[in-house]
């Protein structure tokens, strides 16, 4: 009689071990994946509507308002504003980001000022592509200007 109690105990104890070890293991694999799907905005951050609000002919002072103070400005037959912003992602925790979209909003002035062109530039199909004519730019002062700057946002980036 005792070695059948004893034995039910033994049982009892290994149960109660297996389970307190399947409890930690769901709880590490929890914490472990916690982080998924972590996603990063880095750069602009560009406001609902606020390309809507930049007419052709607006001042530069205006774009200012709407759009902030730009990432960088280049001398362009004119100046340019450029805002630049990356968006990236993180499958699981310690993993390394991955880049899921990357722009460059380009606001082209005349000689007085004036908004002359928008420009949203991204990457579509592995080419620098403006969004908003829909075009993939050709060689010449303005690509010079802006794949730069794609460049520069992957530096230290992982080629995933």
């Amino acid at each position: 009689m005792i070695k059948s109690s004893l034995a039910g105990s033994t049982r009892r104890v290994a149960s109660r071990r297996r389970g307190l070890q399947t409890a930690a293991a769901i709880v590490l694999l929890c914490a472990v994946t916690s982080g998924c799907g972590e996603q990063y905005q880095k750069g602009y951050i560009l406001p609902p509507g606020a390309l809507e609000q930049i007419p052709i002919g607006a001042s530069q002072d205006q774009v200012l308002i709407v759009m902030g103070t730009p990432s960088t400005v280049a001398t362009l037959n004119g100046e340019v504003f450029y805002y630049i912003s990356q968006r990236s992602e993180r499958p699981i925790m310690f993993m390394n980001d991955r880049i899921i979209d990357q722009r460059v909003i380009a606001i082209y002035f005349d000689r007085n000022r004036q908004v002359r062109r928008l420009a949203n530039y991204g990457l579509k199909d592995g080419q620098i592509f403006d969004f908003i004519s829909r075009t993939t730019p050709t060689s010449g002062q303005e690509i010079n200007y802006v794949a730069p700057l794609f460049k520069a946002l992957n530096i230290g980036q992982s080629s995933n």
